[in-house]
């Protein structure tokens, strides 16, 4: 089972969690003037890396928080977190 260390009560296990995507996605700074190719690809496109990669999580089942990790996507360590949100 894959514990994540969420910030504010310790490493919980994954079903306490909501995986929320990709960390720090700039909202761009005026939608309506984007076309729908570009609105499109502002909420659907992410860069899915092999390796390190920063990740947004909600504990759900626990203080029902958001955090920012980064995860190695390739052995699902985990190697650092900041609270956010």
């Amino acid at each position: 089972m894959l514990l994540i260390p969420c910030p504010f009560c310790g490493p919980r296990p994954e079903i306490e969690f909501v995986y929320g995507g990709e960390a720090h996605i700039a909202r761009p700074a005026d939608p309506s003037a984007l076309d729908d190719a570009a609105w499109a690809a502002f909420l659907h496109t992410r860069s899915n890396p092999r390796g390190r990669h920063a990740e947004r999580w909600r504990h759900l089942h626990g203080c029902a928080r958001f955090f920012n990790v980064v995860r190695d996507t390739v052995t699902d360590r985990f190697a650092e977190h900041e609270a956010g949100g």
